[in-house]
């Protein structure tokens, strides 16, 4: 791998270096003797600023020296290594490079490994594609993981994961609701699922085991919205309440929503709606609800107090959160409005033909997915767009022939349910441009839109409309109108996958050893054709020109 120094400083090409394919060393061109002086004083210069983080000794100018000069320069250019520049500059090296970049220097050597692997580009690699991870109870190392894994481990784990959607599967079904179910949540860092529904009751699942943990005091309202983290777990249902849980400290399950023989303040309420809460989300400083009373509004989770209220013109069905802006659907338009300043930043009317009744964002960019009432699936550019502009779908799917109710989304996979009772997988990688580095954003391809995709999977056979669709780790779940919480267990995937390529590979190898085999006996003169393998099993007796010998008995008719 060789790294230019042409790209990130001066194009001139008597500075260049490139990095040795053995070792780390770096070459560099030496000056020679008509080249101008101020060039020996600005390369001194440098190196006097170098040697002062103890990289590189001065260099002497040759006019002094005279050929000793020229021989000291290429001594010391030689010896030069990567690893004697100065760390911020290593680390702006680094941070040029993409995720296979960095995996490709971190075996080149074991300095070049502690190097890539401790290098802070892996957690923005990681949280551009999936956020930061769900920070346990407790305190947190500034800048570690909640695992205290390093996040190149983080990375790999998540990207090898993300593979799985692709292969064979499980499914679990876990059955206690009575009524329909309308949502569903996974919690994957606590191994957790929530689902309500038109029973009134909150479930709380184990995702391995596929057993009931707690449940809730019925509520006398349908519950539509469930979100959490290794913090807060909160709910919303036709009631205009905000039921909220904080979490127990010293219990695996996190939460006790039973009620019974817990702290009277981890359940509390928050009122403010005036109509049904239909949406729910959360992130480390706000909760954000949506609501048929037209309105999405933001709370602080330190005072627990409504901050925002943004208004819409038709009741809000979902909404999504990202950075410090929100988008919402209502009616047939989405919105995306800036929390800080309380302003609509960006309309697109008439997203759907009907209601839109989901949304998903994703941390790589400004992008939009909404579902509606047409069945479809559209990708919107919102990262520059004004106000005046009439704003196109990036990209539409047809996946559906009923409506879209759920999309949920993890890099690179967005989900989608609906009521023609299917589940939709599309990879969105080759939609959205990946960085050349960690120091840049992922953005929309421009692409024509007949050559868009379907979707890489569907997965099907439900007999029932299904409202509410999650997915995390290695698992897709999903709720309908039948009661049941289906559960799609990928965990597998990859380790069946592995198998078949063993077996596959030892088939070839099998193979190739019996046409070795053949090919040696050709050559030494034997023949190893099924006729010789015969007349080896059935030898002639006498001439060989006669017809070969019978074994088989034969009885006195055919005799006489």
């Amino acid at each position: 791998m060789a790294f230019d120094s042409n790209k990130a400083g001066d194009s001139s090409p008597k500075y260049s270096s490139s990095v040795c394919n053995k070792g780390t060393l770096i070459q560099a061109s030496t000056f020679t003797r008509c080249e101008k002086d101020k060039d020996w004083n600005s390369f001194n210069r440098l190196n006097y600023q170098e040697s002062n983080h103890g990289s590189l000794p001065r260099v002497t100018d040759p006019k002094e020296n005279g050929e000793e000069g020229n021989d000291a320069t290429a001594s010391v250019c030689d010896t030069m290594c990567f690893t004697d520049l100065p760390a911020a500059l290593v680390s702006e090296i680094l941070a040029r490079l993409d995720p296979k970049g960095l995996g490709i220097v971190s075996c080149v050597s074991t300095v070049l490994q502690a190097l890539a692997t401790d290098h802070q580009g892996w957690k923005k690699f990681y949280c551009e594609r999936w956020g930061l991870p769900n920070v346990p109870i407790g305190p947190l190392v500034p800048g570690g993981t909640p695992d205290g894994r390093s996040w190149k481990a983080l990375f790999v784990d998540r990207e090898f994961q993300s593979r799985s959607f692709m292969g064979r599967f499980s499914v679990d079904v876990l059955r206690g609701h009575s009524e329909d179910v309308r949502t569903v949540f996974l919690l994957a860092s606590a191994n957790l699922i929530f689902t309500g529904g038109h029973d009134s009751v909150v479930r709380m699942w184990d995702m391995e085991e596929g057993l009931l943990i707690d449940e809730s005091r019925p509520f006398g309202c349908t519950i539509r919205a469930i979100a959490a983290d290794s913090r807060l777990l909160i709910t919303g249902g036709s009631k205009a309440f905000i039921q909220c849980w904080r979490a127990v400290e010293g219990i695996s399950h996190l939460f006790h929503i039973s009620g019974n023989g817990t702290n009277q303040n981890s359940e509390f309420r928050l009122w403010g709606h005036e109509g049904p809460v239909t949406c729910l989300a959360l992130d480390p400083v706000r909760i954000y609800s949506g609501s048929w009373d037209m309105t999405v509004r933001v709370w602080d989770r330190a005072q627990m107090n409504c901050v925002q209220k943004f208004m819409h013109a038709d009741w809000v069905m979902a909404l999504a959160p990202h950075g410090n802006t929100v988008a919402s659907t209502a009616g047939r338009d989405a919105y995306v409005w800036d929390i800080g300043s309380g302003e609509l930043t960006t309309i697109i009317s008439n997203a759907h033909a009907g209601n839109a009744y989901s949304v998903a964002r994703t941390h790589l960019t400004d992008v939009l997915f909404t579902g509606g009432e047409d069945g479809a699936i559209r990708l919107f550019d919102v990262s520059n767009i004004s106000d005046n502009e009439n704003i196109k779908p990036a990209a539409t799917w047809v996946p559906h022939t009923g409506p879209v109710h759920s999309l949920a989304f993890e890099y690179p996979w967005l989900v989608s349910a609906s009521s023609d009772c299917r589940i939709s997988l599309i990879d969105v990688r080759k939609i959205l441009t990946p960085p050349y580095s960690s120091k840049r954003r992922l953005r929309v391809k421009t692409i024509d839109p007949s050559a868009i995709e379907p979707p890489q999977r569907m997965l099907h056979g439900f007999g029932c409309h299904l409202f509410s669709v999650d997915i995390g780790a290695d698992r897709i779940v999903c709720g309908g109108e039948d009661g049941m919480v289906r559960v799609w267990n990928f965990s597998e995937a990859l380790e069946i996958e592995k198998r078949a390529q063993a077996s596959k590979s030892l088939r070839q190898e099998n193979r190739m050893r019996r046409r070795k085999a053949q090919v040696e006996m050709n050559a030494n003169g034997r023949r190893a054709d099924q006729c010789s393998v015969a007349m080896k099993r059935n030898q002639l007796k006498g001439d060989k020109s006669i017809t070969w010998q019978i074994k088989c008995p034969i009885n006195e008719k055919v005799k006489s």
